[in-house]
């Protein structure tokens, strides 16, 4: 539970012995708001217990090897390379994952929240209800991702081309020597890659809407454990070893995201316990489903680079 609570919810979280809640799920037991009570918020607190054994010491997020790695810097140019060719097939590739999880949602308010994920993809800027940082809409400066809010809505935002995520990442690509037609397609992508792409479209996109909550909780997790920051930390040091000035603006951005999603994640969660019956058992088995698909990607992604130095010598 956040510090900054207040001290009735304080008070009442330990009364009821429902400490480690969020503020806003206990205020809503307090309040007697729909589907929360003491005695759910209690079970909750044990399927949490279940999640945080089961879940969440999967070893795409308690052990990641290829980040490891990564993040040391030592990385050849045809390593980075190959790696920015499969992350661009990803990345394009959750854009049909994202769809599907906008066209299966069973509420407006769903399909709005995914939405706005797939329209700021594609390259709708979030309006965060203030002036983004050193940014103008005469020169389109706001399509840079180091400019761009994290936060807000696509409600009334500004569509850029280059404001696309795939397009940050492009630009990347085309300073490592590779080609519009030489990313993002499906045809790079190694078996690995395809096999997660696969998976976030059969679980992520699921037409079962606790299916695709529980994968979401899991990509969620995973995209908030750190990787982001291994591999900006391992970019930056090959750019320093190297002389390169690689663009970094794609890795950079979802890094300051994701560190923004980790309370928003677990607050979801607890509105979804709250509201709908769930089967815990599945809850935990699609999650792991879906981190197994995330793993292979790595694991994928490690067996490459140990080819390409191993071919190197």
């Amino acid at each position: 539970m956040s510090k900054t609570v207040s001290p009735e919810i304080k008070s009442f979280a330990t009364e009821h012995r429902i400490d480690g809640l969020t503020a806003p799920s206990i205020r809503a037991v307090i309040d007697h708001e729909k589907g929360y009570t003491v005695e759910k918020a209690q079970r909750f607190l044990t399927f949490q217990c279940r999640i945080n054994e089961e879940l969440l010491t999967h070893p795409v997020i308690t052990h990641n090897d290829y980040c490891r790695w990564f993040r040391r810097g030592e990385q050849s140019h045809d390593q980075v390379k190959a790696f920015i060719v499969q992350f661009s097939v990803f990345s394009n590739l959750f854009l049909i994952a994202q769809l599907q999880k906008m066209i299966n949602a069973d509420t407006l308010d769903g399909m709005r929240a995914s939405k706005e994920i797939l329209a700021n993809e594609i390259g709708v800027i979030f309006r965060s209800g203030k002036e983004n940082r050193g940014t103008s809409a005469s020169t389109g400066r706001d399509a840079d991702p180091e400019l761009v809010s994290t936060e807000g809505t696509v409600e009334n935002g500004t569509f850029r081309f280059r404001a696309a995520h795939f397009e940050w990442l492009l630009r990347l690509a085309e300073k490592m020597e590779l080609s519009f037609n030489d990313v993002g397609k499906r045809r790079h992508g190694t078996p690995q890659t395809l096999y997660f792409c696969d998976e976030l479209a059969r679980l992520y996109g699921s037409e079962d809407y606790m299916t695709s909550q529980a994968a979401s909780y899991a990509v969620e997790n995973w995209a908030a454990a750190g990787f982001w920051d291994e591999l900006v930390k391992g970019f930056d040091t090959f750019n320093e070893r190297t002389g390169e000035k690689l663009p970094l603006s794609f890795f950079t951005w979802h890094s300051r995201l994701e560190a923004q999603h980790a309370a928003h994640t677990q607050e979801e969660l607890e509105e979804l316990f709250f509201t709908r019956d769930i089967n815990e058992d599945d809850f935990i088995k699609y999650g792991r489903q879906m981190l197994d698909g995330v793993l292979a990607f790595w694991i994928g992604l490690d067996d490459q680079r140990r080819k390409i130095a191993k071919a190197s010598l």
